[in-house]
């Protein structure tokens, strides 16, 4: 029995869709658990965006997403899955990503791509777009410098450098030894390597970085760091700081300022991956 109807003047804007489960086999024939939210109104046309959870080690499930079902009622197929790192697979999997970010996480990642545009008539591989939140900010960075193959690309509360990540983050010493297996003086080089921002050069998808200024868990300094090298380098790139925000501003922030973060992911999907419509 319906016991409320808060949501009622929401759903009069949002249709609510359906994730379809999938499995994609990356290159060392690991299976990697992964679904698509159709868009509400798919043609051949669609853009179709890959999300990239958080942690690493976390995990997507069955579960309700407000941003999945915002921008899948706005025309975007979402495609989400669980690479190497995260949990609910056994501990040798959410280990396998220590010491190897943007290594075999990466290849899974291209691998659900892949997978997708194979599986699915209606995702065309010419209209993707990427994004995540912390980790998967990191991630979103590293597709970016990597490939080519997104056509925009939204970094949320992410890391781009990690020789400053370990000591400015609320977190950064212990967590950059445990997941990148080095720390800044025995080893800086490992921290650099794998940085996002030395690939910056590299990078011509048309990035939004979004950041919150109170975020102490993946600070400011992050996106600051990569927008300066991307504007350095004359790349397409925007900046958008959030005040009296942190860590969660997608999940327990300020309500106005949740709205206005989906607005400007979506604003910048439609910009990018809808012009052409």
């Amino acid at each position: 029995m319906k016991l409320t109807n808060v949501n009622d003047s929401f759903l009069k804007h949002v249709q609510l869709t359906q994730a379809e489960s999938f499995y994609a086999t990356s290159t060392d024939g690991i299976h990697i658990h992964s679904w698509v939210v159709k868009a509400a109104a798919t043609n051949h046309g669609s853009p179709t965006i890959l999300e990239i959870h958080g942690g690493p080690h976390l995990m997507y499930g069955h579960t309700f997403m407000l941003e999945f079902q915002v921008l899948a009622s706005k025309g975007f197929n979402i495609l989400f899955s669980n690479p190497r790192g995260g949990r609910g697979y056994g501990q040798a999997f959410t280990d396998a990503v220590r010491g190897d970010y943007g290594g075999m996480d990466y290849t899974d990642l291209m691998a659900v791509t892949d997978e997708a545009v194979k599986r699915y008539p209606y995702i065309n591989e010419d209209k993707l777009g990427v994004t995540g939140g912390s980790y998967g900010g990191f991630m979103t960075n590293w597709i970016v410098g990597s490939t080519n193959r997104f056509k925009a690309a939204v970094t949320q509360r992410s890391i781009s450098n990690w020789t400053s990540f370990y000591g400015v983050s609320d977190i950064g010493y212990y967590f950059t030894e445990w997941e990148l297996k080095a720390d800044i003086y025995e080893n800086p080089e490992k921290l650099w390597n794998h940085s996002p921002l030395r690939l910056a050069e590299n990078v011509k998808t048309p990035l939004l970085i979004l950041h919150s200024e109170q975020d102490y868990r993946c600070p400011i300094e992050q996106a600051e760091q990569l927008y300066v090298a991307l504007k350095r380098k004359n790349k397409e790139v925007e900046f958008i700081r959030f005040p009296q925000s942190n860590h969660e501003l997608s999940r327990s922030g300020k309500p106005n300022l949740r709205t206005a973060r989906l607005k400007y992911l979506t604003s910048w999907f439609k910009r990018y991956l809808k012009q052409s419509q």
